[in-house]
């Protein structure tokens, strides 16, 4: 491991100077950063510590009914924060997702939602699209936790949890950086996560995320999150689900594990699941019609049936079964 310095920032204007610097990186819990710098893909002069902004990791609720999260809020925290808890549960359940009570200790927010992909071609130094090379290796290698929907020419999948919760919650991105202030849609934020390059957000070098703003439109209704991973605990998803039916009766589908971002599931699905009245015949149609453009690898066949299952399985929930 190079030798990198160490710097505390005093407010988000003094992050956003220091992070201008070259090789200057944001450090949020480190649980992927670190692991990131001793296996040599990340080499920074310096990192700059975002928990130490003023204010960064607190939960204001807004006038809608909304709330906003600060970036360096802790997933441990905010899986059992009672108020979010009742008014966004599918966000809470997500977090208590991620990885083990250690991770969860440590992980901000923030940084899962920024977090590399977990590729192992990529994490073991394999020359891919994410690191300058010119190819996928996944995509006719070892694939069995790749994507089957969306990808190319990357094939990773993204990793995070509560990315999958705040989809379907439609949140917002708040993003600081040398340009200023702005605000992207979750949905937005990972756009180009299967193209080639170092990034797989809408983050610029020296951009840090500084905040998630959840709308009072999609509290309460009905809200759950559901991971399938291959051990019982501390593991990514294979697949996962997060499912809404928000109390103007909309729906909100959103899988996890199966693309290089979140998956909204098509709005013809999420609209025939508004109009309710499903019988189980209908439910699994609809888990299956969902999976019809699903591409699979070689060796990742498996995760259609899982999609579909779980899926099935968020449909019945919000069906009230």
């Amino acid at each position: 491991m190079s030798p990198f310095q160490y710097a505390r920032p005093t407010s988000l204007d003094d992050a956003v100077a220091k992070l201008q610097a070259p090789g200057a990186l944001p450090l949020g819990g480190g649980t992927d950063l670190l692991p990131q710098v001793r296996d040599a893909l990340a080499n920074p002069e310096v990192l700059v510590d975002l928990r130490r902004i003023p204010f960064s990791a607190d939960i204001t609720w807004l006038e809608d009914g909304g709330v906003r999260i600060g970036a360096s809020a802790r997933l441990a925290h905010l899986a059992r924060h009672a108020e979010l808890r009742d008014a966004y549960p599918v966000l809470t359940e997500s977090c208590a997702a991620v990885g083990s009570a250690a991770l969860r200790t440590m992980g901000t927010l923030g940084g899962n939602l920024c977090q590399r992909p977990r590729c192992w071609y990529f994490r073991h130094g394999f020359s891919c699209h994410k690191n300058g090379g010119d190819t996928c290796r996944a995509e006719v290698g070892e694939n069995q936790y790749h994507a089957i929907l969306g990808g190319g020419p990357c094939f990773a999948v993204h990793p995070s949890d509560p990315a999958v919760a705040l989809t379907a919650l439609e949140a917002i991105v708040h993003v600081a950086g040398a340009t200023g202030e702005r605000e992207v849609a979750v949905a937005d934020f990972y756009r180009e996560a299967a193209r080639p390059g170092g990034r797989e957000t809408q983050l610029a070098p020296g951009d840090i995320v500084t905040a998630v703003t959840i709308p009072g439109l999609s509290r309460g209704g009905r809200q759950r999150y559901e991971k399938v991973m291959q051990r019982g605990a501390f593991d990514f998803a294979l697949v996962s689900v997060a499912a809404i039916k928000r109390q103007d009766g909309e729906v909100r589908l959103v899988l996890g594990g199966v693309a290089p971002h979140p998956w909204r599931v098509t709005d013809s699905i999420e609209e025939d699941v508004a109009s309710g009245g499903l019988s189980d015949d209908d439910i699994e149609t609809l888990g299956l019609r969902a999976l019809y453009d699903a591409r699979p690898l070689a060796h990742n066949g498996y995760k259609v049936d899982i999609a579909s299952a779980i899926l099935s399985r968020g449909i019945a929930f919000l069906e009230g079964r």
